[in-house]
């Protein structure tokens, strides 16, 4: 490894909404995504997992969406909450945890494609940082994934 660079599975303090603002701007959208970013809500990660979880949400929710996804990001305490509501049918309360097991795909699901392992992968990632993740009711009428990760200082280095 040449001097000076990281490794690549390397933590360091990253600005959870300039990386929402990333990955959303690289993607083809089926739906409009709505952002809600408050910046400077900052989380030790992975840059390159914590954008596999982004897209793995954003799919599902695009998946799911009958006219537009919203994404989030602010500070929750302690912790950076993100998260990504679709308008979609919801998923039933009862099945709420069953959608992050492996190939798991709920009967009214089957044939919007999808492998039953993005929501499973992205338990993992979140796992691996510290957080947790889970569903809820949509204000929108679809599905919520609530993501939160541990804070980090300031990507900036204030207070340094």
């Amino acid at each position: 490894m040449k001097a000076g660079t990281k490794p690549p599975h390397e933590r360091r303090a990253a600005d959870l909404a300039e990386l929402v603002r990333t990955e959303v701007s690289s993607r083809a959208h089926r739906s409009p995504v709505l952002l809600r970013l408050i910046p400077g809500v900052a989380v030790h990660a992975v840059e390159h997992e914590i954008q596999r979880l982004l897209g793995n949400l954003l799919d599902n929710a695009q998946r799911h969406a009958r006219s537009r996804v919203l994404v989030e990001v602010r500070q929750e305490g302690a912790y950076a909450e993100l998260a990504v509501a679709d308008d979609g049918g919801g998923i039933p309360e009862a099945d709420r945890e069953r959608v992050f097991e492996p190939f798991t795909r709920l009967e009214k699901s089957r044939g919007r494609g999808g492998s039953g392992l993005g929501l499973t992968i992205a338990r993992e990632i979140v796992r691996a940082h510290g957080g947790t993740i889970g569903v809820e009711d949509a204000a929108e009428g679809g599905a919520r994934f609530v993501v939160r990760l541990p804070l980090a200082d300031p990507p900036s280095g204030r207070g340094a």
